[in-house]
């Protein structure tokens, strides 16, 4: 909304490039943007998408913590219910019971943004939503399975050709990390060409959010990876 926001984005330290150390906890963010009459709203739902990220993980046993923001440690690790909006009501049949998690958060961050006329938001369900379901249908083609079974939302998504040579690059990568380094990549410059710089509206703020929890779930993916390199008795890659 106008300039409001010149004082808080002004306050953001600058977040450089995919692979560089996040410059701000997810925490400190949120409370800035509470601080400084943000949208609060608009990024508490984004960070709530991290969380789920990050409680997916946690129940496969890649990580043995999280950077919570938005769910309680106890939700993320399943010992307690979760928030009433990311619960189904009705009975489900899907494959993956998850995915029903998925399906309600995204309905919620479509209402979210419509409710606090985010067209950043509504633009990044879009393209999150339709990026997940290309994916989740490119590994159900590999294994001889039904594509519509594993997708989420797909009326709020994108359409999968916009994401046929990002499915294919990935489906290229020479291992799990570098295809994650692909999808991360392809994030980054979405939110790039997306980000309204220099608007200082409330789509900027969220924005930064949105890029800032890239940063993060990179930096902690790189840092894992390079733990495992070492444990293995491999020398770290070189970082020019």
């Amino acid at each position: 909304m106008g300039c409001r926001n010149f004082y808080l984005l002004a306050s953001l330290p600058a977040l450089g490039d995919l692979g560089d150390a996040p410059p701000l906890g997810t925490a400190d963010f949120l409370a800035r943007v509470e601080d400084g009459n943000g949208p609060r709203d608009v990024a508490a739902m984004l960070f709530l998408g991290h969380d789920l990220l990050q409680r997916e993980a946690l129940r496969a046993g890649e990580i043995d913590d999280a950077d919570l923001a938005a769910l309680t440690p106890a939700q993320a690790r399943d010992e307690a219910p979760l928030p009433d909006l990311l619960v189904r009501r009705e009975e489900s049949i899907r494959r993956i019971p998850s995915d029903d998690v998925w399906e309600a958060y995204f309905a919620a961050a479509a209402e979210t943004a419509r409710r606090a006329r985010s067209a950043f938001l509504a633009a990044h369900v879009a393209f999150e939503v339709g990026l997940r379901n290309a994916l989740a249908a490119a590994r159900a083609r590999a294994l001889d399975l039904e594509p519509r079974e594993y997708l989420v939302g797909a009326v709020l998504g994108s359409p999968p050709e916009a994401y046929a040579e990002l499915v294919t690059e990935w489906a290229a990568a020479r291992d799990p990390l570098a295809g994650l380094r692909v999808i991360e990549t392809a994030r980054w410059t979405w939110l790039a060409a997306h980000d309204g710089w220099f608007s200082f509206t409330d789509d900027e703020v969220a924005a930064y959010g949105a890029k800032l929890l890239v940063l993060h779930r990179w930096h902690r993916v790189a840092e894992a990876a390079r733990a495992d390199e070492a444990a293995a008795g491999g020398a770290p890659a070189h970082r020019g």
